[in-house]
């Protein structure tokens, strides 16, 4: 711990416990309220990028995006009141997501609480839910205990959001105060007896499989796991937008239990007799709604391994329940002794033969096909390229004909949270600018982030970004339609010409209605020289991978006894 002499205001103070916290960028909307904070920032240009954004929502995105890449903390600052709330959906996203980020929010003048001051606001009630810890400093002398204490726990068990409310005072008031040391991760180890009880149940399995999700992975970790399900002919599923936990054309790769699965896969989940859930809550989307798996007590065995001793059990009764952080987990499970896995060995084998199937290109009505341009695009570009996304039906086609070879590669919210894909793709290509990032957006969740093409720009990132323009909210519709069918209400949209609009941006713009011409355009966007964006026109008939607009209705009347 360094003792220092000088005097320093809370804002020098807290820029420089980040500089010892290893933050090398910081998400921002300027606000007043911080204003100290920038004056510091001012001084460390060459130690902290300062990526200044143009919405707290794509900020906090972006802090998410880097927090998930780089399993180090997203570092974001916004302003109180309307910045405070803005962020809410980047900190929901990473509490849902488990990355480990902090918010660091300017708030009013400590003389001011209680008074309704201007955009004042009780962050502790207002996050209270959304994150792992929610303070505000009061004194500044206490600023490196506060942040050192963010960073652990951000990072720790189960990573997540951390909030910490930074009074406008506070950061001007100047006081002599010890830097913290840097934050060291603290993550629980697999016992030698749970261990131990994973090979046996393992060795009495006749149809196992194996479950991966969640966070606290890294390259190495992902190499470790698939060593042990290879060593065990273990056949391995990844859960919804987890698809870079394990190389998806490695012979023991089964696929995704995400949103619509191959029906092949989740009946081999009921049918399975073990699964070993690692690292992944197993929760809604990974269990069909709570369906391949029983509650509370699965009718398979359940061995449950995960990094945050509160979520075991929360959900699920596991046979053998092992709070431990996947690189610890992954380590031991490698060096298990193999069993013999001659019982399913087979069954492995004709699992990845039907992810592979499932996985080639299937029509779509319309002159655009979108399975084709993935496929693509994943045949084209190197495995190290990052594919990031929000959330909408269209994301299914990503999800279904994409292989992600590499962890690290796949950016999308668990959370299901909309106007993700273009801020991921502008920290996305911070964090790695010599590798391809591609963003895919609907039109409807382009337009709730799509103003960050603005961030892309000011810095001179280079992803190129799709936008799959089919008119109208496709995930509500598809529901209204199954649920409400003909009855149209609230989920049609009138969008820009986003071609045009990517121009006004300065970015390299395109607009693709036909399979044939994907080719041509995307090779102009990649040889442009910076950001590109190409919308897709995709039929409103499309409206998923496995079903029309049309068919999907007469499917839904049929039901109710009406024709169509």
């Amino acid at each position: 711990m360094s003792h220092r002499t000088d005097m320093r205001t809370g804002g020098q103070l807290l820029v420089d416990q980040l500089k010892i916290q290893g933050t090398d960028t910081v998400f921002c909307v300027p606000g007043e309220s911080f204003l100290a904070v920038l004056d510091a920032l001012y001084d460390t240009r060459g130690q902290i990028r300062l990526i200044v954004c143009r919405h707290e929502g794509g900020a906090a995105y972006m802090a998410d995006a880097y927090g998930k890449l780089t399993g180090r903390p997203g570092v974001c600052f916004v302003t109180r009141g309307p910045g405070a709330s803005n962020a809410c959906v980047g900190v929901h996203t990473a509490y849902q997501d488990s990355t480990p980020m902090i918010l660091f929010v300017g708030q009013v003048a400590r003389s001011d609480y209680e008074r309704q001051a201007f955009q004042e606001v009780d962050l502790r009630r207002m996050y209270g839910q959304l994150a792992k810890w929610v303070a505000q400093i009061e004194d500044p002398s206490r600023i490196p205990e506060f942040v050192a204490r963010a960073f652990a726990l951000t990072t720790s068990g189960r990573p997540g959001p951390v909030v910490l409310s930074l009074p406008e005072d506070m950061l001007r008031e100047e006081t002599m105060a010890a830097d913290a040391g840097s934050y060291q991760i603290v993550q629980a180890y697999p016992g030698v007896s749970e261990l131990r009880q994973v090979r046996e149940m393992l060795a009495h399995s006749k149809r196992p499989i194996m479950i991966l999700g969640g966070t606290t992975w890294t390259s190495q970790a992902v190499a470790d796991i698939m060593a042990f399900a290879e060593s065990n002919r273990l056949a391995t599923a990844t859960t919804f937008r987890r698809q870079d936990r394990f190389d998806n054309l490695h012979p023991c790769y089964a696929g995704d239990l995400g949103i619509s699965p191959n029906p092949k896969l989740a009946a081999q989940v009921k049918a399975a007799d073990l699964v070993l859930g690692v690292g992944t809550r197993l929760g809604e989307a990974a269990t069909d709604g709570y369906k391949h798996l029983s509650v509370p007590r699965p009718e398979q065995k359940l061995v449950h391994a995960y990094m945050g001793a509160e979520e075991l059990g929360r959900v699920y009764q596991a046979d053998l329940p092992i709070n431990a952080g996947m690189p610890a987990f992954a380590a031991a499970a490698r060096a298990l002794e193999p069993v013999d896995s001659s019982e399913w060995a087979a069954d492995t084998e004709a699992a990845h033969r039907e992810y592979l199937d499932y996985s080639k290109p299937v029509p779509n009505p319309g002159t655009l096909q979108l399975a084709e341009i993935i496929t693509t695009l994943r045949e084209q570009l190197p495995p190290e390229t990052i594919v990031c996304n929000g959330a909408g039906n269209y994301s299914g086609w990503v999800h279904r004909f994409w292989r992600f070879r590499r962890y690290g590669t796949q950016l999308a919210p668990t959370s299901g949270s909309m106007g993700y894909g273009v801020p991921a793709a502008v920290a996305a290509t911070i964090v790695y600018p010599d590798r391809p990032v591609l963003s895919f957006s609907g039109d409807g969740c382009f337009l709730m982030n799509g103003q960050e093409l603005a961030t892309a720009m000011h810095y001179g990132l280079k992803p190129i970004f799709f936008v799959i323009n089919n008119g109208m909210y496709g995930t509500i519709r598809m529901h209204q339609e199954r649920e409400y069918p003909a009855r149209v209400s609230g989920t049609m949209l009138t969008n820009p010409d986003f071609a045009a609009l990517g121009h006004a941006y300065g970015l390299h713009s395109q607009m693709v209605e036909r399979t044939e011409d994907f080719a041509d355009a995307f090779v102009r966007a990649r040889n442009a020289g910076r950001a590109a964006l190409i919308e897709l026109r995709l039929d409103p008939e499309a409206i998923s991978t496995r079903i029309s607009l049309s068919k999907l209705r007469e499917l839904s009347l049929a039901k109710l006894g009406v024709k169509p």
